[in-house]
């Protein structure tokens, strides 16, 4: 698909399917993340897999924004492992997460994966119930799933602010 077209046709999916992903296009996904650029290519992203009932099940102690999607991301970014800006020492790691989980967003919405972005979690309870180390800080969960029949973008999903209004030149 066309970059451009993708980016403009992809939303966030809130209704799914039952079934968890398959690990063919699970594989596609995680790869997008693998090849994400991060600073000084450090890579400190850290992402685990939720999919399976059990798995789903400690994710709605975490969030109760998980649109019932059969399977989830968490990606989270290693804080031993990330660069760190020598002006202010700034941690890339939570740029880093996000540029993966954009990754995985559009290569998900690529081959007919839904997804949403999930910021709306308890970190805390996050990191206690899926016993992360603790150097590692969970960004986000990005919700995944094949799309329910009935899917549709929420309504505000087209509105899109003018580029007059979102650049400026110098």
């Amino acid at each position: 698909m066309e970059y451009l077209k993708l980016a403009e046709e992809r939303y966030s999916v809130r209704k799914f399917k039952p079934e968890h992903i398959r690990q063919a296009d699970l594989d596609v996904i995680l790869r997008a993340g693998q090849v994400a650029p991060t600073a000084v290519n450090k890579q400190p992203q850290r992402v685990l897999v939720i999919n399976t009932d059990e798995s789903a099940a400690k994710l709605k102690l975490c969030s109760a924004s998980q649109s019932h999607a059969p399977t989830a991301l968490l990606v989270c970014y290693d804080r031993t492992k990330c660069w760190r800006r020598r002006y202010d020492g700034k941690e890339s790691g939570e740029v880093d997460a996000s540029i993966v989980t954009t990754h995985m967003m559009l290569a998900a919405a690529d081959i007919g994966v839904g997804s949403v972005w999930v910021m709306s979690f308890d970190p805390e309870k996050t990191r206690e119930t899926f016993s992360l180390p603790e150097e590692y800080v969970p960004v986000a969960f990005l919700m995944l799933g094949y799309p329910a029949d009935d899917a549709e973008p929420a309504p505000l999903h087209m509105e899109k602010l003018p580029l007059s209004e979102m650049v400026s030149y110098e």
